[in-house]
């Protein structure tokens, strides 16, 4: 793939409006000012955060990318331009909306006319584009693309996290219960020395003003997260059920690859999976372990010749994860870039404690392995629009994570214990294709008893396990002060089950072959 320096279109009308929004705040992107606070929001503290229940919250729009399974190659490179251009869409009309809090009160229909009307007469003109593309090269788009024009706004009683449904089990990724593999997951030495960075707060690290909190969303920057989408964890019923049983024929064997926790701090907004050729495709931050190289414009040769921070150097395959950030009313390094502060990811960045990248076997067959340059993404991003349906976030703590695994809410620890997060990869491969149109149809997730459904074929399973060290937040009549969140679009609210994770198989062929060896024989080796 060559280098695409084309960039997204986005209707000039829709540009300004965003842009004179931001003059109006400042240039402080998404951090604004209160307008109408509800009357019973009476802390104003920038690391509190609490929510009106009645007003437009956000903007949910039907998500066009996962509607398509089946896009020519040769149209992949425009289509993927143009869900990006819809991601910034969405991404401007959000702003719109948040930062209008004073002509929403005034004006009914407001949202309607100035936000949702604009932006599905904007989007129809892109879904107009992508089925051209498609059929251009003789492919056949949905016929239901036409319909995914229209969003809804969604108010903060249909935003909210809680409800008791955490289960960390959605689209069948919970068997191995967030990636839970092993006996050690508890490990002794999980509440070591702090590393969440002597500089992780960048030259934008100081204490900024204290922007009061806006009415609706709650958060620093006034999209979340609220105070609903916290737990206790030691109040919460165990959840996590026993894992398939390896049988005769299975595979038991462990392969772990020590790639490090960032420390060169390898950040980007970028997604090369989803958006390739689209600078900030994620609107959010990414930490990237592994693969050196890994940005919007990188191509197979790229990540072929890049260095890597694994320890073992035939292993250059890219881990990458949304960062996570304490809302303390601090800001980061990117308090005024695209994907940070201006789209509402804000707060100190936590540096990861520690990093575990493990593969694993499966419980009815030996693994084959994965072809060079696989890509799997997994969880979803954009669950407050989607569903839970593709949803594989786990959250959890240290001493419980063989207990509880949340996906909807983020766990408050107890003292001596830390927040981990969790994923298990898709693990049954269609024997073909190294990614998919929706990066999701290639690989899917073995079943309760480890079956490969449709013919696909068992490949190691990739499972992380994320932990850091931050002091705890803390609820108090309806708030949550210090909270913390992971990046994401800021429609989506930092709800905790939008926490995602991707990678690109970037072995060398010997190592990949060890690791199969491995696996299949009963081994753990690294």
């Amino acid at each position: 793939m060559g280098r695409n320096t084309r960039k997204r279109r986005s209707p000039l009308a829709v540009r300004a409006i965003a842009a004179s929004a931001a003059l109006a705040i400042g240039g402080g992107g998404l951090v604004w000012a209160n307008f109408y606070a509800s009357a019973h929001e009476t802390n104003s503290s920038p690391n509190t955060t609490k929510a009106a229940a009645s007003q437009v919250a956000t903007i949910s729009c039907p998500d066009v990318g996962q509607k398509l399974t089946s896009v020519p190659n040769q149209a992949r490179k425009e289509v993927d331009g143009e869900l990006a251009t819809l991601d910034q869409q969405i991404t401007d009309s959000y702003q719109r909306l948040a930062t209008t809090r004073d002509a929403q009160a005034r004006d009914a229909s407001f949202v309607q006319n100035a936000v949702l009307g604009p932006l599905k007469n904007n989007r129809a003109v892109i879904i107009d584009r992508i089925q051209l593309e498609i059929s251009r090269v003789g492919g056949t788009a949905p016929d239901s693309l036409d319909t995914l024009a229209t969003c809804t706004g969604a108010t903060t009683n249909q935003t909210n996290a809680g409800g008791g449904q955490n289960n960390g089990g959605q689209n069948n990724g919970g068997q191995n219960n967030g990636g839970q593999n092993g006996d050690d997951q508890n490990g002794d030495d999980q509440n070591g020395d702090d590393q969440n960075g002597d500089d992780q707060n960048g030259d934008g690290g100081e204490a900024t003003a204290a922007p009061t909190e806006p009415a609706g969303n709650g958060g620093q920057a006034g999209n979340g997260p609220v105070a609903a989408d916290f737990v206790d964890i030691t109040t919460v019923q165990a959840n996590v059920s026993k894992k398939a049983r390896t049988r005769a024929g299975g595979s038991t064997g462990t392969f772990t690859s020590n790639c490090g926790q960032n420390e060169n701090k390898n950040f980007n907004t970028d997604n090369v999976i989803v958006a390739p050729g689209v600078t900030n495709g994620a609107h959010h931050l990414h930490d990237y372990v592994g693969n050196q190289s890994n940005d919007a414009f990188a191509n197979n040769d790229t990540f072929a010749a890049a260095d890597t921070s694994c320890q073992n150097q035939g292993d250059k395959s890219s881990y990458y994860w949304p960062v996570v950030r304490i809302q303390d009313g601090t800001q980061d390094f990117d308090q005024n870039n695209d994907g940070g502060g201006k789209e509402g990811n804000v707060g100190a960045i936590q540096q990861v404690q520690k990093a575990e990248i493990k593969f694993v076997g499966n419980a009815k067959s030996k693994v084959v392995a994965m072809p060079k340059f696989l890509r799997i993404i997994t969880g979803d991003a954009k669950t407050l629009t989607n569903g839970l349906g593709n949803a594989n976030a786990h959250w959890s703590c240290t001493g419980f994570e063989n207990k509880v695994q949340l996906t909807e809410q983020y766990p408050i620890c107890p003292q001596g214990s830390n927040v981990v997060r969790s994923f298990a990869f898709q693990s049954c491969w269609d024997g073909q294709n190294i990614d998919s149109a929706n990066h999701r149809t290639h690989v899917a997730f073995a079943d309760a008893q480890g079956n490969c459904a449709n013919g696909f074929k068992a490949i190691p399973q990739l499972t992380m396990r994320l932990i850091y060290n931050f002091a705890a937040p803390t609820l108090e009549n309806g708030a949550v002060t210090n909270a913390y969140a992971v990046d994401g679009f800021p429609e989506q609210l930092h709800k905790a089950s939008t926490d995602h994770d991707d990678f690109i198989n970037v072995f060398d062929e010997n190592v990949m072959n060890k690791m199969v060896k491995c696996i299949n024989t009963g081994k753990k080796c690294q």
